[in-house]
This record gives structure tokens, sequence and C-alpha cells, in this order.
């Protein structure tokens, strides 16, 4: 709306005029524009009064002399004439506006009507045209018509079997004029031309007339499948003279030389196709030659002009290479084997390679591609891995028999991992699972492969002689040094030790036989040599020539763990390579070879070594040499590791079969209590030599000892010296004696075992039964008492640090109160007799509880057991002495 002239103070809707609009000579009313309004608060009434209110005169601001002058409405009126004939204006250019709205709505109104109008009737049409259409497939009633859609099937059908038997009566009349022509005029022309044309389905259908002319000349031309030799055999005519039209020509001979042709011809064409990767006129070829033979000629064809196998054929005559390095790792027992044969290991990569790759080609070029990859893997398996495993083996069994057998393992693990391989991938199947057929196909190549190395038991003997040939090694110098010991004359313990004698004999001369033997091969016979400890094997014939320390002859744990770990080797790797059931007679025949090298040959025979020392020392004159304590530790850790891995390791792998388990837990158990039983005897016999040497050392105690004279004590140095020594000579080598068995006893037995508190505890019980006899022997003055005192004081204090029992300990109380019985006075003698002295561990006269046991019972000393032990007193004769007797 346009701006309306008025005063300058106006209301919220007026606007204030600008401070540079020229003055006019009329006043000038306020400034409005269309918002004003067109706001949402706007009303009538308060516009109009708005106006009237803040409408002043002009001049309000001129005298007071016209302050009163009236209201001039002039101004507003011209606003409102002119905002009224504007508004007038607009609402004229509005009704023209709307009218052409409304026209333009009415007539798309109309065309939206046409439109409808015309959709509806076409819908209309293509629903009549429907329902004519399904009247005409099918009548009012639901029957099939006569007329229509079911008429224009029964049509068709009609017409295929008319093509059909066309194309059968076509069939016939050409195989009717092939027959002519080859029975006849001796030809096949119009085979010959559809096979030269070179199409697949043309060769195809030659090959099918051509099978059905064979047929044909059974029934028609007797006479061409009866001719023997070029000789043709008279054949009477049944059911109709076939004579009187007999063929003028063999058909079966140029049938079967069409046949001929036809095969060279398709195999020919496969194998242009083949060249060119035309998989689908591979798989036409294919199915054509499938009938020739069930397909033996394409699928050799194929199989035999891969190019992996003409590579490999030129391969496969190599020598088997490889460092010497490497061999020698794997012919040495001690070391890690290096794994796979690398020329296997590349042939068995390619193969998984080769095979992944020709799986697809063969599915794509054969319709019948499970019978094609089945012939393709048997000719890998049987031709280039057999042939290079067979290399392999050769080369190592020539190296020795631990390489062999690793050999063995690692091509048969890693040969394991590419049937996996094969089998995951799915070949034909990819990315499928395989299918059953070729995973027996896979199973059985792969089981083929290593029958030859485990028919019967003669992979478990490989093994066996393996082991033997090394433990005899490992233990050349060990049986070499003992067979020397056994022809030391003896008394009856050298006929106890015969048959030891000749298992030793037995095992040295097996070992010199193996290593002249002619098919040992150089580098065995080298590791052989450098695991006894040889230099050639000249040295090792004369045994007279070999350098044998004391070390040699002596039981070494790291030998023991040597031979177990060989052992383990040997059961891994049956477990890996045979398994199955023959798994628990397996490792019992590992048990038994165990049994027999480390438990007779090795163990037992450094038992019994110690035996006969030990039995020798019974007899000597000299003091008893226990050097062979020492020895017994290693003995009997090896033993424990031998029953460790036996119980561990080997029995329960027999848990499959009973019967086996039974009869090596009964084998083992016999073992094992048998050279326990000697460890026990040498122990005994070492407890009697003990008690054997003290007795001796007791009886050359002096009577003078203990009656030592005043005036030889007073004028000789030396017998002041022994005064001072506070203890006698006799003592002083008992001491020096058993401090030394006990000391190799800690070396023999571990320190906190039962074994060793057994054992001391019996040389214990020994000693102070022996101490207690010995000093009712003496007569003990009263300076000899005080001897007493001192020996019995270092007896005491010498057991008292041996590992024994506490309750034995104080049962050495009994020889302190002995003791004390020759040096105090007669009141306290009298005190001590009357009250008794109650003593732990020893019984009447010092008799024990058994041997070997460490529990002890009490036992009370009474003035009478004690008696003897005072009468040996110099001063028993003194009144006071004799008043103590007489009261008891």
């Amino acid at each position: 709306m346009p701006s309306l002239t008025g005063s300058t103070n106006s209301s919220e809707f007026s606007r204030k005029t600008s401070d540079y609009a020229p003055r006019s000579v009329f006043p000038q009313g306020p400034t409005f524009t269309i918002d004003a309004f067109s706001n949402r608060d706007f009303l009538v009434k308060d516009f109009i009064d708005s106006l009237t209110d803040s409408a002043a005169p002009s001049n309000r601001k001129s005298a007071p002399a016209v302050q009163g002058q009236g209201f001039d409405p002039k101004p507003l009126i011209r606003s409102f004439e002119q905002a009224l004939s504007r508004i007038s204006e607009l609402s004229g250019k509005l009704e023209s506006r709307e009218n052409e709205l409304l026209g333009a709505v009415r007539r798309a109104e109309a065309q939206h009507n046409s439109n409808v109008q015309s959709l509806g009737r076409k819908l209309d049409q293509t629903i009549d045209s429907f329902q004519e259409l399904d009247s005409s497939l099918n009548d009012q009633n639901g029957n099939v018509a006569e007329t229509g859609g079911n008429a224009a099937v029964k049509v068709g059908e009609k017409l295929e079997n008319l093509d059909r038997q066309r194309l059968r009566a076509q069939d016939a009349f050409f195989l009717i004029q092939c027959w002519q022509d080859a029975s006849e005029r001796g030809e096949l022309t119009r085979l010959e031309d559809i096979r030269r044309q070179g199409s697949g389905d043309g060769k195809v259908r030659c090959a099918l007339v051509a099978r059905q002319l064979l047929r044909i000349g059974q029934r028609l031309d007797p006479d061409s499948w009866s001719q023997t030799n070029g000789t043709l055999k008279q054949m009477n005519g049944t059911n109709g003279d076939h004579g009187k039209h007999r063929p003028k020509h063999n058909t079966r001979l140029m049938v079967e030389k069409f046949l001929e042709t036809l095969e060279k011809d398709l195999l020919k064409q496969f194998d242009e196709n083949y060249r060119r990767a035309n998989f689908d006129g591979m798989r036409d070829c294919a199915t054509a030659l499938h009938d020739f033979s069930d397909g033996a000629s394409v699928i050799g064809l194929f199989v035999n002009q891969h190019q992996f196998f003409i590579d490999r054929s030129q391969l496969i005559t190599e020598e088997v290479g490889g460092d010497v390095e490497t061999w020698e790792r794997l012919a040495d027992p001690d070391q890690e084997p290096p794994g796979v044969e690398p020329s296997l290991q590349s042939l068995i990569d390619e193969v998984k390679v080769v095979v992944q790759e020709e799986s697809a080609i063969i599915k794509r070029a054969f319709s019948y591609y499970e019978q094609v990859l089945g012939r393709f893997l048997q000719r890998v398996f049987q031709q280039s891995i057999q042939q290079r495993l067979e290399m392999v083996l050769d080369k190592a069994n020539t190296v020795s028999s631990l390489a062999f057998l690793r050999s063995l393992q690692a091509a048969r693990s890693y040969i394991s991992n590419l049937v996996d391989d094969l089998k995951a991938h799915g070949l034909t199947e990819h990315p499928e699972a395989l299918s059953a057929h070729t995973t027996l196909i896979l199973d059985q190549q792969f089981d083929d492969l290593f029958v030859p190395y485990f028919v019967g038991a003669s992979y478990i003997d490989r093994e066996k002689r393996n082991l033997e040939e090394l433990y005899s090694s490992l233990l050349f110098k060990f049986t070499i040094f003992h067979s020397r010991r056994r022809k030391i004359p003896t008394t009856f313990i050298a006929s106890l030790a015969k048959s030891g004698s000749e298992m030793l004999a037995s095992a040295r001369d097996a070992y010199l036989e193996r290593l002249d033997s002619s098919d040992l091969a150089p580098a065995q016979k080298a590791m052989l040599l450098r695991v006894a400890g040889l230099k050639d094997t000249d040295s090792a014939k004369k045994q007279t020539e070999i350098e044998i320390s004391e070390q040699d002859g002596v039981l070494s744990t790291l030998n023991a763990k040597r031979m177990l770990k060989w052992l383990a080797e040997a059961v891994g790797r049956s477990l890996e390579l045979s398994g199955g059931t023959d798994t628990p007679k397996d490792v019992s025949a590992l048990l038994n070879l165990l049994l027999s090298n480390m438990g007779e040959i090795y163990i037992e025979t450094a038992l019994d070594a110690a035996n006969e020392q030990a039995s020798v020392q019974e007899t000597t004159k000299n003091e008893p040499d226990l050097s062979y304590l020492p020895n017994l530790h290693n003995g009997i850790t090896i033993l424990h590791l031998m029953s460790t891995f036996i119980n561990t390791v080997l029995i329960p792998l027999s848990a499959s079969n009973i019967t086996i388990r039974r009869e090596m837990e009964k084998t083992t158990n016999l073992a094992m209590t048998r050279m326990e039983d000697k460890v026990n005897s040498i122990m005994q016999r070492t407890i009697d030599v003990t008690v054997a040497w003290i007795t001796k050392l007791l009886a050359n105690q002096k009577k003078t000892d203990f009656r030592p004279r005043d005036d030889g004590i007073a004028g000789s140095a030396g017998a002041q010296s022994w005064l001072e020594s506070l203890q006698t000579p006799t003592c002083a080598s008992i001491i020096a004696f058993l401090t030394r068995l006990h000391t190799q006893s800690l070396k023999a037995l571990s320190p906190r075992s039962q074994n060793l508190r057994s054992f001391l505890l019996e040389i214990a019980l020994a000693v102070r039964t022996l101490l207690l006899d010995h000093f009712r022997k003496f007569q003990v003055s009263a300076t000899g008492g005080i001897m007493v005192t001192k020996d019995i004081s270092r007896y005491i204090e010498l057991l008292r640090g041996w590992e024994l029992d506490r309750g034995f300990q104080e049962s050495l109380e009994v020889l302190v109160e002995i003791g004390n019985l020759f040096v105090i006075g007669p009141e306290a003698l009298r005190e001590r007799l009357r009250g008794g002295t109650k003593v732990l561990g020893a019984g009447p006269h010092g008799s024990t509880g058994g041997a070997g046991t460490a529990e002890v019972k009490g036992w009370d000393y009474h003035s009478s057991d004690l008696r003897v032990y005072v009468m040996r007193r110099d001063d028993v004769g003194s009144v006071g002495v004799q008043s103590v007797l007489s009261g008891m």
C-alpha cells in the first residue's frame, strides 16, 4: 500500500518521516505500509483511535494563542481518499487474477476427466481380451476345449512326436544305407564323409552308427564274426537260411577299421583342442571317446602328454643330492632330524599346485571328470612320488638305519599333509568338500606308498635293530671293562656271575660282528664307532689295545638319558608310522629291548660288580674299600628313570590290549624287583662288612687302654700325649672308618631318603650293640674310666651327627650311663643302681627289635643288668663298692 501523509506523532503502527524530507504547506499525516495492515493484531477501531488520539495541530509549538484551535480532519481525509483509491485499484487487479486462475483450474479438471475416461476404456478392453483368451483356453464348464491354446499344445506334441519319428526314420534309413554300402560295395562312404567334416557332433554320430552296424553285423553277417585266422566257418541257418543273403564283404573288419580311424581322429582332435585350451571341444571329443573302452584312450592321452610327467620323467633319474652335513645330522642320534629331503619336498609341493590347477581343467574338459582325476592321481602317486620316495629311502639306507627311519617318518608326514591339503581344497568339487570316491583314491594311494615298509614286523624289527646297534655302541667300553673284570679269578662268585659274563660276551661279539658286516654302510659304521668312543674298526677288534679307564665301567646318568631319548624317539616314530592295533605289540618289543640293554647289560652288570666288591671286602684283612658305594647312587637314579619311563610312556600305550599290558607289567615288576634286590644285597653286604671291620677294630683294643700305669703316664711323653688326646687309638680308628662310611653313604643314597635312614640305623644299632658288649670285657681303672667316658662321648657325638630318628638318638644315653659307672663314687653308684635307668632302643644285652626297623622298644636296666659293668672296675674289691654290690 502506498504511503499516506499524517501527523508526525504516530502510534505503534506509524512510521516516522525522514528528517530530510521536504516540508509542505499543509500538515503531513503519518506514513504506513502494507505490513501494518497485514498484521494479525490489526483492528480498525484501534487504528482510528490511534490516529485521532495522536492528532495535534501542526503549530502546537507556536504561541499559546493558537493552542485552543480545533481538530483539523483534512489531512486524514486526504489520506483516506488516497488509500481508498489505491484499494479500489488493487481490488480490480485481484479480481482479474482470480478469474484467470479459476479458468485454468476448470480447463485442467476437464482434461483430467478426459484422461481418466480414456484409461478406463483401455482397462476394460484389456480385461475383455484376457477373458476372451481365458475362455478360448477353457470352456465355461472347465473342460478342455478343442480350440485355442490347448489345441496348440496338442498340435505341438504331435509335431514333436512326428519329428522324432522322422529323425528315427532318417537314422534308420541312414543306417540301412550304411549297411548296404558296407555289405554290398565294401565301403562306408557316407560315414567317411561325415567324419571328414570334422565337427564334434558328426563324429559322435559316426561312432554311434558304427557301433549299431557292429550289432547288425552280428545278426546279419555271422560269417564275419565266426572268422578265425582268416577262415570262414560255415554256419547253418536257423529259422531261415542266412546263406542265401550272405554279404559280399567282411563287414566286421570294415567297421572295426573305421572305428579305429575314428578313434584316432577324435584323439587327434582332442589333443589339438587341449593345446588351444578349447575345453568345449575337448569335452565333445571326450564324450565321444567314452564309448571306446570307457574312455581309456583319451584318459591315457590326457595323462601321458601332461607336461608335469614329461618334465619329471627327465628329473626322476637324477641322483639324490644333499650336503654331507645334512646326512650326518640325519644319522646322528643325538641331533634333531633336519626334516624331509629337499628334492622330495620340492616334488610334493609341485604336485600340490599341479593337481589343484589340473582338477579345474579336468572338470571343464570331461563329463566323467572323477574317473579322469582318479587316473591322474594314480599316475602322480605311483610314478612320480613313489619313484622319488624309493630313491630317497635307498639313499638314506646307505647312510644308516636311523637315517632311513627318520627319512621314512619325515616323508610320510609330508605326504600326509599333501593328502590333507588336497582333501581340504576339494579339487574338482572346489570350494565344496572332496567327493567320497576321490577321497578313497587318495587314501588308497597314500597307503600303497608305504605298504612295503610296514609288511608284518619289518618296521619294528628295523627299529629294534637300530636301537640295539646304538645301545651296543654306547655300552661297548662298559662291556669291555666288565668283561675284563670278570676274568679276575674269584671263588664261587665266578660261577654265580657266569650268566652275566656270557651276556656281556654275547653283546660284545654281536656288536663286533655287526661292524664287520658288509651290508653296514660306511657312514653308519663311522657313527657307531663315534658313539662307542673308538677310532676305527681295527681297534675295536683288538680288545686288548682299547684304552679303558675306571670311568668307562661306572654307570652314567648322561648315557642313560641318551638311551631313553633314543627309545622315546623310536616310540614316537612307531606311533606315527605304524599305529593302530600293532602299537601294544610294538611297545612290548621295545620294553623287552630296554630291560635287556639298560636293565640287564647296564644296571645289573654294574650292581653285580658292586656286589662282588662288597663280598670281597668281607674277607679282606685291610680296611674295607667302600669306593663302590658312590656308584650306587647313579644306579638307583637310572633305575628310577627307567621305571618312570616305562610306567609313564610304554605301559599306557598298551592299554588297548589287556593281555599284553599285564605281561608288560609282570615283566617290568620282575626286572625291577630283581634289580632292587641287588641294591639291597649291596647295602646288606656293606652293613656286614662294616660290622665285621668294627668288630675287628674293637678286638684290637688293648687291655692297658683302660688300665694305664701311673708311672707310665708320668714317665712317658707319648703316653701323656695319648692321654691328652681324649680317645684311645681303637676309638680313633673306628671314628675315622665310620666317618668315611657316612660320607660314602651320602654319595650313594639321597640325604633325605628313607633308604639312607634305614641303612645308617642298621649300622648305628650294630655299633651300639658292639660297644655294649665291648665294655663288658675290659677291667677299668679310675684313670681308664675317664678314657671310657671319652671314647663313649666320641661314639655318641658321631652317631648323633647322622641322619637318624630322634628315638634312637635318645637311646644312646645308655652308653653315657654305662660310662659313668666306671668313674662315679660308691655313693653315686648306689643311687644309680637303686633307681635303674630306662633306655629307649635297647633290649636285654643290647639286642634290638630287628634289622632295618626304626621302631624300637623301651627296656629298663635293672641293677642286676648293670652289675657286670660294675664288676669290671678296678676298685670292685673296695669296701664302698662291695657294700653297693651286697646291697643289690
